[in-house]
């Protein structure tokens, strides 16, 4: 009886048998490894082969793993291009699946297995210096984008990249000179700029608040205008996409509902279709390059010259590099713009060459989606860039110059009593856009999920826009009543939400930010507000809504008698409110003693301008310290959003990390051209 025969194995098969498999012997003949890297590698099946042995199988067989990533690194140096690429593939395989393994000490294991704390210091640098050449070499793109794929493999190990112990060798090795130098050449940016810029906002978060970070370093320390103007032009392309995605959605939305079935078209849609989704992929797919964004703006005083320029696109190359067809593709996908190119290329032109501009359309976006924890982590991600960005006295007078002037849409939610169009609005000023999208998120968010620290931030922003018009008495042509009104329906919402907010949050402390805000127009508005007649508005509309005011006093005195731990904070709030309270009491007797004497009981506004004006005279109000003044953003505050944001951006970007399809397929017809 014959016996059946064997299958045979491919002979890189035979090798990674021999490689993984305790007890067996590979020997250190130099033919071998030449024959080793000459050979197809087969992705699938040493994934398949790793990912079947358990943590300390491999420990058993770590010899043998230190000797074949040895053997990579060393490969690398070679002129042979198929065993340069086959090294690389055989790199990106082997930690892909490594770092996916569950130990007990991480950090310490991945290295000793992977390399051995020997020698790892040596080889990680030989191998991010053979990397750091090939990157700003003449080297074929999909090469590039290899080298990119093992280096994004390293940053996004794990989660959370504080515990990244492979991220010391990049500490000590410093690849910030490599990223920048991509992202001020225009060919390099437009083909590599997204994935740098990825890589530079993992590696800025790494241990950032334990110890010096030679990345936050070198980006605070940066003045290259090339490179800041490169990572702005990434970070603007990036938002801009969205920008247009956006409005291609919105513009197929208006033309169904412009129908005449609109209204039913409408109600049926929403039983069963939820756009919550599309949302979710416009307002939080970005989030890297906007938390890179962050870190410009908070470290780099030079990069707010980035935030006023005119930016130019290179057109060309971008038309030339989309022609490419590449073996090995980016390793992260750039987001798409969905429209035509001549119709993408004409639809707000304007906007999308100015950053600051982009980021106050992209902001009105993301702040619409607040339902969800990405959505909300977003949405607070960009007030805390444009938080950041009001404190600075050099991108504050820029949103305040009268002779720069942008049309930038606020994209509006549907509420029932408006409905919003896509119309593009007259050129303003840039601080009018950021004061249009504070009101706007502070009259949509007031739910039952109340996003507090969302409307501290928003608030924020509004007060320390009136610090630097106060500071340098600039009169912004704006109209002023549409933030006094939104935040006092903020008020209003407040107190009569009382039950359910004030088990859960400090509101006293959100309405004495707001009370400060009328405190600093009550004081200082004479030197701000654009006419005269802005400041006897803001006293109208304070007596107009007196109740208000008289309830959220009467909250605050129940909370300082009880034994609440909010009586502190309350009692700094009736603190705040004397102000306001001194004008109602002032102007209210006067009215009423006005309307009794001429028989009318219902005032015209225009009849109580006139008493308000006749009457200022006689009012006396308190003089208040500390409000042109804020205590700047500290970093630290906001520790464990960044923390998870950077996890969240982490698990995202190692997803769209495939390792599946690196194969060799007709590797020398592109890499005919590496030297």
């Amino acid at each position: 009886m014959s016996t059946p025969k064997k299958c045979l194995k491919e002979k890189i098969v035979l090798y990674y048998d021999q490689i993984l498999q305790a007890g067996s012997i590979i020997e250190d003949n130099r033919s071998i490894w030449d024959e080793f890297f000459l050979l197809k590698v087969n992705v699938v099946y040493l994934e398949e082969k790793i990912n079947n042995l358990k943590p300390e199988q491999l420990l058993e067989s770590k010899g043998k793993i230190n000797e074949l990533f040895l053997k990579c690194v060393d490969t690398l140096k070679e002129d042979n291009q198929i065993k340069i690429v086959n090294s690389l593939l055989t790199l990106c395989t082997l930690m892909k699946c490594v770092f996916r393994k569950k130990f007990s000490d991480f950090g310490y294991d991945v290295i000793n297995i992977l390399i051995g704390f020997d020698q790892a210091e040596q080889i990680t640098q030989k191998l991010f210096e053979t990397s750091s050449a090939f990157l700003l070499g003449d080297y074929s793109v999909s090469l590039k984008n290899l080298v990119l794929k093992m280096l994004l493999i390293i940053v996004t190990a794990v989660d959370n990249v504080s515990s990244n112990t492979f991220l010391e060798y990049l500490m000590m090795f410093n690849l910030f000179d490599t990223l920048a130098q991509v992202l001020a050449n225009p060919v390099l940016r437009e083909r590599h700029g997204y994935e740098a810029v990825i890589m530079l906002c993992i590696l800025l978060n790494y241990r950032k608040n334990e110890s010096v970070n030679p990345y936050l370093m070198k980006l605070s320390l940066l003045d290259d205008e090339l490179a800041l103007n490169g990572l702005g032009l990434v970070i603007s392309n990036i938002l801009s996409t969205s920008n247009r995605n956006y409005y291609l959605q919105k513009s197929k939305e208006l033309a169904i509902t412009s129908s005449l079935l609109s209204s039913l078209t409408t109600f049926v849609g929403s039983m069963f279709v939820s756009n919550e989704d599309d949302l979710l992929s416009v307002s939080s797919e970005n989030d890297a390059v906007l938390l890179a964004l962050y870190e410009a703006v908070l470290t780099n005083r030079s990069f707010f010259t980035v935030l006023s320029h005119v930016m130019t696109h290179e057109k060309d190359i971008n038309r030339k590099i989309k022609d490419e067809t590449l073996l090995i593709e980016r390793s992260v996908p750039v987001p798409e713009d969905k429209l035509p190119d001549d119709q993408s290329r004409s639809i707000d032109e304007e906007q999308s060459r100015n950053l600051m501009a982009t980021l106050l359309r992209y902001s009105s976006i993301a702040i619409q989606d607040t339902k969800t924890e990405h959505g909300i982590n977003t949405a607070r991600l960009c007030l805390s860039i444009l938080s950041c960005i009001t404190e600075d006295q050099y991108a504050n007078s820029f949103l305040h110059d009268a002779n720069m002037t942008f049309s930038v849409p606020i994209y509006k939610l549907n509420l029932y009593h408006r409905k919003v169009g896509l119309e593009v609005p007259l050129p303003r000023p840039l601080a009018c856009v950021l004061l249009d999208l504070m009101v706007e998120f502070t009259v949509t968010h007031m739910m039952k999920r109340f996003p507090i620290h969302l409307y501290q931030k928003c608030v924020g922003i509004i007060h320390r826009c009136l610090c630097y018009q106060k500071k340098c008495r600039i009169r912004l042509q704006y109209c002023w009543k549409s933030v006094w009104t939104s935040l006092m329906h903020l008020l209003k919402f407040i107190v009569s939400s009382e039950s359910f907010l004030i088990p859960k949050y400090d509101v006293f402390d959100l309405c004495t930010q707001v009370i400060n805000i009328f405190n600093l127009f009550i004081t200082y508005g004479d030197t701000f507000l654009p006419t005269p007649t802005a400041y006897d508005d803001l006293y109208y509309e304070i007596i107009r809504v007196h109740q208000i005011f008289d309830n959220l006093y009467t909250m605050a005195l129940r909370y300082i008698s009880s034994e609440s731990e909010l009586r502190v904070s309350a009692s700094k709030l009736t603190s705040c409110l004397v102000n306001v309270r001194a004008i109602i009491h002032h102007f209210s007797p006067k009215i009423n003693s006005w309307s009794q004497k001429n028989n009318k009981f219902s005032l015209s506004e225009e009849e109580v301008l006139t008493i308000l004006r006749e009457n200022y005279d006689t009012l006396t109000l308190k003089l208040m310290d500390g409000l042109d003044s804020y205590v700047k953003r500290v970093a630290s505050s906001d520790f464990s959003f960044f923390t998870q944001m950077v996890r969240s951006i982490t698990n995202r970007v190692r997803s769209k990390l495939d390792i599946s399809n690196l194969e060799q397929r007709s590797v020398l017809e592109e890499f005919s051209s590496i030297k």
